[in-house]
């Protein structure tokens, strides 16, 4: 259904040389993470160094900063610098009654060694924007995760449009990509994807269109149009089908879509995804695309490649299985994804599920074995199985966290929204390692995924930017 409204539009390392082939800046250094979720969107970090698994407001945290503003974007990493955005002026605490007219984007450069800012440049908005309340005030208006392909930073600032900026904090180029509003008002956040020449801009609400820029001049490429588009936020990754062909893959409501990076058409579809929205992105290892999507939206692998309608010729298997905002992290063969404090984990070569158990407020609260799964499906169908508790305990309860997970050195990361950060190490059950805080402060919301270089995490919350390591 979806796909027809797009044609009317017309008229570890082993798992990771995929993602190692597609970011440009893998090859000479593998600590970074220039994009949302690191390389290739993947949520892995290809960097064997050990992060830290314990940490409280008073032990290894490297440094912390004050920001300008709130956000919920995520840090970036390049070189030696972070980069985050956030917005001021209107819609804070500090802000008070303050206008519209008084709302500015902020893109941040910060040493990652010391935490010093480098530079902070501030752009007003392109009125009107977005008014703050309802659902949008849950992310506001910064959400679009920076992405630097070594030699320019490229922010997305919604209606205000696309900015490139040197790494001097000098603007190069500026780009708007439509003044639209999201049809629930819940705004936009699908971050951009660098790839050769090109910026990859899904300007879901802006225009309901999927943007291809000159990355050195920002003249527009191509563009794809198509009302498909509408309540998309998650963000595309890159695949490479062979050494002629790198598909530009997002999932949208009811369908996924792979796209030819060159010339923007749509050289694949699945259409058959029980969801009205598409709030996460997809994942890739390299034989297939993997997306697992909240409200009823269920699971999917697709095998790489194909042409027009793949849903008879490479579907994989495909399930039930909810995991809300968060995107899910595939690793060593495992998909690991989180929901409403509950860990799950399917075999990504069958969709059969290996485990699914409540994460823990507390080690204390860990019994041994946490968990016994129970039922369970089969390929291409079937409900995922409950879980049932052994002992006390807790966990962190139902919510709308918004970060996904990660993995850093062999660890997997995963980030609450009142700033929890669950340790788990990947395996045949959960083992849940440690619970973190970076601080007490209740009214700090973490909504931005975390970023890892050099066996360092690096969060993120409305107020802060925190530097972890040992």
């Amino acid at each position: 259904m979806v796909t027809q409204m797009f044609r009317a539009s017309q008229g570890w390392f082993v798992r990771l040389s995929l993602t190692v082939v597609l970011s440009p800046l893998a090859f000479g250094e593998t600590s970074q993470w220039d994009r949302f979720r690191g390389p290739n969107g993947s949520g892995v970090s290809l960097d064997p160094s050990p992060a830290p698994t314990t940490w409280s407001p008073e032990a290894n945290i490297r440094w912390k900063i004050d920001l300008p503003g709130p956000g919920s974007s995520s840090p970036i990493i390049v070189g030696d610098k972070v980069f985050v955005t956030c917005w001021s002026g209107y819609g804070t605490a500090e802000s008070g009654s303050a206008g519209m007219s008084e709302l500015k984007r902020h893109l941040i450069c910060v040493d990652r060694d010391s935490g010093k800012t480098i530079w902070d440049k501030s752009v007003p908005a392109v009125l009107p924007e977005d008014n703050y309340q309802g659902m949008f005030a849950e992310h506001g208006y910064a959400s679009h995760t920076p992405t630097s392909d070594g030699e320019r930073v490229y922010a997305f600032f919604g209606k205000t449009g696309v900015i490139a900026f040197d790494m001097n904090g000098n603007e190069v180029w500026r780009k708007e990509v439509g003044d639209g509003l999201d049809d629930r008002r819940w705004g936009s956040s699908s971050s951009p994807v660098v790839y050769k020449d090109k910026l990859f801009v899904t300007a879901s609400a802006e225009s309901r269109s999927l943007i291809a820029l000159d990355t050195k001049t920002g003249k527009e490429k191509w563009k794809q149009p198509a009302d498909g588009f509408r309540s998309t936020w998650g963000t595309p990754i890159l695949v490479k089908v062979d050494d002629q062909r790198t598909d530009l893959v997002i999932g949208v409501p009811y369908e996924l879509w792979g796209f030819d990076t060159e010339t923007g058409e749509l050289r694949w579809f699945y259409p058959n995804l029980e969801t009205d929205s598409f709030c996460s992105s997809v994942v890739a290892d390299d034989s297939a695309i993997y997306a697992v999507e909240g409200r009823s939206g269920g699971s999917i692998a697709i095998k790489i490649g194909g042409k027009d309608d793949v849903s008879k010729t490479n579907v994989l298997w495909a399930g039930r299985d909810r995991g809300r905002i968060a995107t899910p992290v595939i690793f060593q063969d495992r998909l690991y994804f989180f929901s409403g404090g509950i860990a799950n984990c399917i075999d990504a070569k069958t969709g059969k599920q290996v485990y699914q158990a409540r994460l823990h407020k507390s080690l204390a609260d860990m019994p041994s074995p946490d968990a016994v799964p129970v039922g369970g499906n089969e390929p291409g169908g079937g409900d995922r199985g409950d879980y049932r508790r052994r002992g006390g305990g807790g966990g962190p309860g139902g919510g709308q966290d918004y970060a996904s997970p990660i993995v850093a050195g062999g660890m997997i990361y995963y980030q609450g929204r009142s700033g929890e950060v669950y340790v788990v190490q990947p395996g045949d059950e959960l083992k849940q390692i440690a619970i973190n805080r970076v601080s007490a402060d209740t009214d700090e919301d973490f909504s931005a995924t975390p970023a890892a270089a050099s066996g360092k995490l690096f969060i993120r919350s409305s107020k802060r930017l925190y530097c972890i390591g040992n």
